[in-house]
């Protein structure tokens, strides 16, 4: 019960009256929506964030770092005995640098307290659970601005002209629009105007390509291409002209577009209008070496296109890849990768990251240790990777937690001796995946689950071993 003439012995969450009369020095109305500040002073807490998720990850960073909590999976929380815990006196403040973080894993969207928990700040809209960042998802959008079903058969030439002739073609999003029409672009601000209308929480809106390489090759959309030196030309002239459309309704959306495959090099003249964002896809990277890694050819261009793109925007945000999209569940080494990645996309002034992973599935290949790894760092960059996969490995399997991290360790070092530059669809040659190293990495398992501690830990060992199994 709090008594406001003896402040004492109190742990005060989030704004209040009893934490205005406190005197302690913390001032929630000054911190941002996901800053938080925690305060021990004394034999007092505080802990306090900005609305509507500072408060929360504020809990949660205080149970992290001062008593050494760890939200391991969304049925593994590790809690130390912390009766003997000191807690040092002081402010902490915090200030996450990506504003939008998605680890694309099934464990996070089918269990969102969990995602809180690590705050992955784009999977659920529950009060409760702070909700999520008004971001979302740059993405491909062009059958929904303008449907093939819906235009298609009156006015064809909407669509990309491919090869001489009107492109019908419907995978992949498609048909590509053809982004010099005068009428798709007032038909595309339109559609884009209607949603913002019906969605005022809205902070930005995708207006971007299908996932498709047929393009339009009209002479409209080829004059401007071959005059930037990229089919980005086209596209981000599109993509301005619906900008400049919809800013003098909705002054405060920006329009995100992706630098994805053909399009993710920049164009030499055209420039991003001030509220349009790019979305730049690191599909063509080599996933076992750091992109920025000098010595590793294949990720260079990406690096030369990731500089050319901040030196003409300033809302950069990124698709990254985590997976073997051919074989979600084979054992896939890039786990020393993620960190080197996500701390170069930081230094690239990216304000958020989607890591792209096995979102379809709750048995993808070390899908546990992923989603914490990969979450942890969207959080804060400046962890340390490994200390971060050892702790998990160490508290999450125990006992069997040494021959896990020997498999871990070993294929790593194999693929990575083995000098390939496995893209995120790699075959098992690809990745150096040889019989004898199956058997081994099958081994190494089979010793983990004999020393298992109990059942619990034993399925954890069993979930884990499935990339072994499949190796085989």
């Amino acid at each position: 019960r709090y008594h406001a003439e003896q402040p004492a012995r109190h742990i005060y969450i989030g704004p209040s009256a009893s934490l205005d009369a406190s005197g302690l020095d913390v001032n929630p109305d000054t911190l941002g929506e996901e800053d938080l500040q925690i305060t021990v002073e004394g034999d007092r807490i505080a802990l306090v964030g900005g609305r509507p998720r500072g408060t929360l990850y504020a809990v949660y960073q205080f149970l992290e770092d001062h008593l050494g909590v760890r939200f391991l999976t969304y049925d593994h929380t590790h809690v130390p005995d912390a009766a003997n815990a000191a807690i040092p006196c002081g402010t902490t403040c915090y200030h996450p640098p990506f504003s939008f973080r998605w680890s694309y894993y099934r464990e996070n969207s089918e269990h969102p307290e969990f995602a809180a928990r690590l705050r992955v700040n784009t999977v659920s809209t529950e009060a409760r659970l702070g909700g999520k960042t008004g971001q979302s998802l740059i993405s491909h959008t062009f059958h929904l601005l303008l449907p093939f079903s819906e235009y298609g058969e009156a006015h064809p030439e909407y669509y990309a002209l491919v090869d001489g002739v009107r492109d019908t073609a419907t995978y992949g999003g498609g048909p590509q629009l053809c982004v010099t029409n005068p009428d798709v672009i007032r038909l595309s601000a339109e559609a884009v105007i209607r949603y913002l209308d019906e969605h005022p929480e809205a902070e930005n809106i995708s207006v971007s390509q299908a996932d498709t390489d047929r393009y339009c090759r009209c002479e409209a959309c080829e004059a401007i291409n071959q005059r930037e030196g990229t089919p980005m030309g086209a596209q981000l002239a599109f993509v301005n002209a619906v900008a400049e459309r919809v800013e003098q309704v909705h002054p405060h959306v920006k329009i995100g577009t992706l630098a994805y495959w053909y399009t993710r090099k920049p164009p030499k003249t055209i420039r991003p209008r001030h509220n349009v964002q790019i979305q730049l896809c690191s599909i063509e990277c080599c996933t076992i070496h750091p992109i920025d890694d000098p010595d590793c050819e294949r990720n260079r261009v990406f690096c030369q296109d990731m500089a050319d793109w901040a030196k003409i925007c300033d809302d950069i945000w990124i698709w990254n890849y985590n997976t073997n999209f051919r074989h979600y569940d084979l054992p896939f080494p890039n786990l020393r990768s993620i960190g080197p990645n996500v701390r170069y996309f930081l230094r690239s002034n990216a304000k958020g990251v989607f890591m792209q992973a096995n979102g379809n599935g709750l048995s993808g290949e070390l899908s546990d240790l992923r989603n914490y790894l990969i979450a942890r760092l969207l959080w804060n960059p400046a962890l340390d990777d490994r200390a971060v996969l050892e702790e998990f490995v160490r508290l999450h399997y125990q006992s069997a937690a040494a021959p896990v991290l020997e498999c871990i360790d070993m294929f790593h070092d194999h693929a990575w001796q083995a000098g390939g530059h496995p893209d995120c669809f790699p075959s098992p040659d690809d990745l150096a995946l040889t019989p004898e190293m199956a058997r081994r990495m099958l081994a190494l398992f089979q010793r983990a689950l004999e020393l298992a501690d109990d059942e619990a830990v034993r399925a954890r060992v069993e979930k884990a071993s499935i990339c072994a199994y499949r190796a085989m």
